[in-house]
């Protein structure tokens, strides 16, 4: 009998808790303000205290099939310009875990609350605005149904307001969004959104709309309606004047040469309707944009650096769509407004003007188009350059879309080809005219192409398809680039397979096509398969092992690569993360390679075989701590040698003020005598500390042996009103002996935000 009763008990109990999560499609109505709301904190106005309350969370992880030790509560409002978003998040006096003050905190080093939406209703794209206990702010956009972790882009900057109020058993945020921040559909009666709480000193996630663990729980799969009780206003006229001034002295040691400058422009932005916009940019300046972080690059392709200019970012993915990210986009935004010297270095390239369109046409459209004017460098050997990107995509089926697009780069007053001047590399090309190989100005470049984007409504099942075709002046054939991959994802297994193929005359000049400098064009394949296990007691959340397979030949049927990886990936109880791989290779070289110095004469040579095995672990300590690490350790057999490699990050919170860091990446390669041995050490010390949440200080040197090089910046950023900044940046390049200087640079920067 009392079996029974406790049977009955728990079965009630587990009915109960399933009940009590909120389901996919959960309504959550909003009404209009009756009177002012003031962004304080504190939730004494009657509209919050008559507001329907979105509570109930759930957890997502580290198990989904509990409540959160402590529940949050939401509450919605809105006027004429402002949506207002109260959150209630219940806790104890335990000191919460904050990254620092600084904007843009990482998500998963804070505790924090934040509200993700899709004001179209298409369950593809939409905005995301998150604070911590401490007040500061966090902002983005999401693409491809925030499905995967490129999905998120949080450089994406724009006004909003919020004010934090914390207590002994909870801490309340009020948040207000103009409309005029965010593009949505006039008259759409609801709008898709959840709510997600990360309670780091619990390492808990939980969100107003239950979601599997093995979904982010800001996935638009599993969102809630936010049913408007009247419409959403429309923003009305939403223009922005962002205008900027800039002063900056520079001094080069090597070349004895000074320079003072004075420049000013401006960016702004025009709504032509509440979901399209208009981005306007002339004579920009991109000198406060915070330096890429160097990386030891042992492989024979280009590395990939993120798009962080303001101007690009909105709609972003758009662009980006086509193609496959960091493999065969014809797009890509870097390409603009920087180019690399004669010593490989990365020079930024001025921009006369630049103009873009681009938002959602109706519920099924959106279009984007863009256009940018480069002036002339002469010290880079570049013309004045014109860019113009054309993309239309359509929503089918339920959350799939297709997209057809055109690049178009121009290079202006170029005239016939002079021996005696000196040109930027990817303007010249070797041709034969029928009796000899002579050189040619390289004029213009275009790409072309569809591409299909399946995501199913759960996200179990995705996809993609595309083919794509550029035209120059040099090329009539082989200038194909098509592609496709098939994904499955559920609780306990994912599964992708995909391919490639790339013509060896495809040029997309604008995009990033690593492998074509490798290969005279290429077709490859891959396959992947992971298992994901969740304890139910003991220190592990996750163990998912896995296995990789890919391949790639050259048009002649040779086999040039094959990997074969086994890996586990281990998550803890304590935020802690370990994963280890052994890898496989098989290598047949396309061209020659010197793997000591990229820039030396090559040792490898084209046709040789090489087959080696390797490892890498690493391992993530627990994030809640004020110190914590991250080392990985890896190495084993390298092409025809050995190779030995330590890289991580050691850093310590001074919380809530900043953190001090050290990062470092190690790699010993030991060759054959006849081929040498070296090792690359990159030293990255870092400190940033946030005075108040508007005032922020960085410091960040890289130390490169293989380039030979140590770089220093410094930049104090005071944002004294929304999206509105004062900036000092100084950049010094150094000789590592003795620390002599090279070159130096101290930049002062006004910007400001108006709405019109």
């Amino acid at each position: 009998m009392r079996r029974y009763s406790i049977f009955t008990f728990l079965l009630t109990l587990l009915c109960l808790q399933a009940n009590a999560q909120n389901k996919p499609a959960t309504g959550l109505s909003i009404t209009k303000a009756t009177a002012p709301i003031k962004i304080d904190g504190i939730l004494d106005e009657q509209d919050w205290v008559s507001a329907q309350v979105a509570t109930n969370f759930f957890l997502n992880y580290p198990v989904d099939s509990l409540a959160p030790s402590f529940q949050t509560e939401v509450r919605l409002t809105f006027d004429d310009d402002f949506f207002y978003i109260s959150f209630v998040c219940y806790d104890d006096d335990r000191p919460n875990v904050v990254q620092s003050l600084r904007r843009d905190f990482e998500w998963s080093l804070s505790d924090n609350v934040g509200v993700y939406m899709d004001p179209f209703n298409d369950f593809t794209n939409g905005f995301y605005f998150n604070v911590s206990p401490y007040g500061v702010q966090r902002e983005g956009i999401m693409s491809g149904g925030g499905a995967g972790q490129d999905g998120y882009n949080g450089n994406w900057d724009n006004k909003w307001y919020s004010s934090v109020v914390r207590l002994d058993d909870r801490w309340i945020a009020e948040l207000a969004i103009p409309f005029k921040s965010i593009r949505y559909n006039q008259g759409e009666p609801a709008w898709n959104l959840n709510f997600v709480r990360q309670d780091l000193k619990r390492n808990e996630v939980s969100s107003w709309i239950a979601t599997p663990i093995q979904f982010f729980p800001s996935s638009m799969a599993f969102y809630g309606k936010l049913q408007w009780q009247s419409p959403a206003p429309n923003a009305g006229t939403n223009i922005s004047l962002i205008p900027y001034a800039i002063t900056a002295l520079s001094k080069d040691n090597e070349k004895g040469t000074s320079d003072k400058s004075f420049n000013a422009g401006f960016d702004a932005k025009v709504g032509i309707t509440p979901s399209l916009n208009l981005d306007l940019t002339v004579n920009p300046d991109f000198s406060t944009v915070e330096v890429d972080r160097q990386v030891v690059n042992l492989t024979r392709f280009e590395v990939q650096f993120p798009e962080r200019r303001q101007f690009f970012l909105e709609n972003s993915d758009l662009f980006a769509a086509p193609g496959f990210t960091s493999l065969t986009q014809p797009f890509f935004s870097r390409r603009i407004g920087l180019a690399t010297d004669t010593t490989g270095n990365l020079k930024p390239v001025p921009i006369s003007y630049g103009a873009r369109v681009s938002g959602k046409i109706g519920t099924d459209w959106r279009i984007g188009v863009m256009n940018l004017q480069t002036k002339e460098a002469k010290e880079l050997g570049l013309p004045s350059q014109n860019y113009t990107v054309a993309v239309v995509q359509k929503q089918i089926l339920e959350r799939s879309n297709v997209d057809f697009f055109v690049v178009n780069k121009e290079s202006l007053g170029l005239g016939e080809f002079d021996a005696n001047t000196f040109y930027h590399k990817s303007l010249v090309k070797k041709v034969w005219n029928g009796t000899d190989t002579v050189r040619k100005l390289n004029t213009y470049n275009r790409v072309g192409g569809v591409d299909f984007n399946l995501i199913t409504a759960n996200n179990k099942w995705g996809g993609k398809a595309y083919y794509h075709t550029s035209f120059d002046n040099f090329s009539a054939k082989d200038r194909y680039s098509f592609g496709g991959f098939g994904s499955y994802n559920t609780r306990h297994i994912s599964l992708m397979s995909g391919f490639i193929g790339l013509g060896k005359s495809y040029n997309a000049e604008a995009g990033f096509v690593p492998n074509l400098v490798v290969y005279p064009g290429t077709l490859g394949g891959i396959a992947m398969a992971d298992l994901k296990f969740y304890p139910k007691s003991g220190p592990l959340v996750l163990s998912s092992p896995g296995i990789t397979f890919d391949t790639n030949y050259i048009p002649d049927g040779t086999m040039t690569d094959r990997n074969i990886t086994l890996r586990e990936s281990l998550r803890f109880r304590n935020t802690a993360m370990f994963t280890a791989s052994l890898k496989n290779i098989f290598q047949k070289l396309p061209t020659d390679f010197d793997v000591l110095d990229p820039k030396g004469d090559s040792i490898l040579l084209k046709g040789e075989v090489y087959k080696w095995n390797e490892f890498e672990m690493k391992y993530t300590s627990d994030s809640r701590k004020l110190f914590t690490y991250l080392v990985t350790i890896s190495g084993g057999e390298f092409y025809n040698g050995t190779r030995m490699g330590m890289s991580g990050t050691l850093s310590y919170r001074i919380q809530p003020f900043g953190s001090i860091s050290l990062s470092g990446d190690y790699n010993r390669i030991d060759l054959p005598p006849a081929y040498g041995s070296t090792a690359f050490l990159l030293l990255s010390p870092r400190v940033d500390f946030t005075l108040t949440d508007k005032i922020f200080f960085t410091t960040f040197v890289q130390y490169n042996d293989r380039h030979d090089n140590v770089n220093l910046n410094a930049r104090f950023q005071w944002r004294y009103k929304p999206v509105s900044d004062f900036f000092i940046v100084y950049t010094e390049n150094y000789l590592p002996e003795r620390l002599q200087s090279k070159n130096k640079a101290l930049v002062v920067k006004f910007t400001y935000w108006l709405n019109l």
